[in-house]
């Protein structure tokens, strides 16, 4: 299946960074569903619309392909990854196996001082719900959740959880933040880490186990397979 109707994509507004606007309204596009699974996109034809050149849209495709999102076709361009819900409970399924113990951990030895830093992000993650936008709700979620299991100590783990995110992208966030769910999984957010705060490993485990929980639920219901 090949990409041939027009995207409402924004114009990017300078040429300093290029690269990062571009993926970053990509990103948006792939959450709004304006990037089809299975559809062919080429770097020339969403250059054009932008306004800029082949090379920086080349450039964050192959990002969003490193991060699993798309996957490079020969001569043809970028197709969105598409996910079935085996693939998408494998992967939540991965997750719960790192960041249920990871929390724990980190309530158990994070430093509250380090722990506090968190808030501003767990507050930007309801405000971003409340507000429906999606993007800045990935974003401060994607900060957030990789921050926390940071103060575990492990790099490495950090890596693999955020390359597990890229691949089981949240399908169907729009009709999340239609039915008030969305807000309802990022106050998660705020609760966890009260209970990390607290130094109560065993509910913070159980509050993270809870949150991928309903995550799985949530995205498997739009995917197909």
């Amino acid at each position: 299946m090949t990409a041939d109707r027009p995207l409402k994509l924004p114009a990017v507004p300078d040429r300093r960074s290029i690269r990062d606007h571009v993926a970053h309204a990509l990103r948006a596009a792939l959450v709004a569903g304006e990037l089809r699974p299975g559809a062919v996109y080429s770097a020339p034809q969403l250059a054009a619309q932008f306004g800029v050149s082949a090379t920086p849209v080349r450039e964050a495709m192959l990002d969003l392909a490193r991060e699993g999102m798309v996957e490079a076709v020969r001569n043809k361009g970028f197709r969105v990854t598409e996910l079935s819900r085996r693939d998408l409970a494998e992967y939540v399924a991965v997750r719960e196996l790192i960041e249920v113990p990871t929390v724990g951990e980190a309530a158990r030895t994070a430093d509250a001082a380090r722990l506090e830093e968190l808030r501003p992000v767990a507050r930007e993650i309801v405000e971003a719900a409340r507000a429906g936008d999606l993007v800045g709700f990935l974003e401060a979620d994607r900060r957030f959740h990789l921050a926390l299991l940071g103060l575990a100590g492990n790099r490495r783990l950090v890596e693999v959880v955020g390359q597990l995110r890229g691949h089981s992208r949240l399908y169907g966030l729009a009709g999340l933040a239609e039915t008030g769910q969305l807000l309802v999984s990022a106050e998660e957010h705020e609760v966890l880490l009260e209970l990390v705060l607290a130094g109560d490993a065993p509910a913070a485990e159980e509050c993270m186990r809870r949150h991928l929980g309903r995550l799985r639920t949530q995205w498997e219901t739009p995917a197909e397979g």
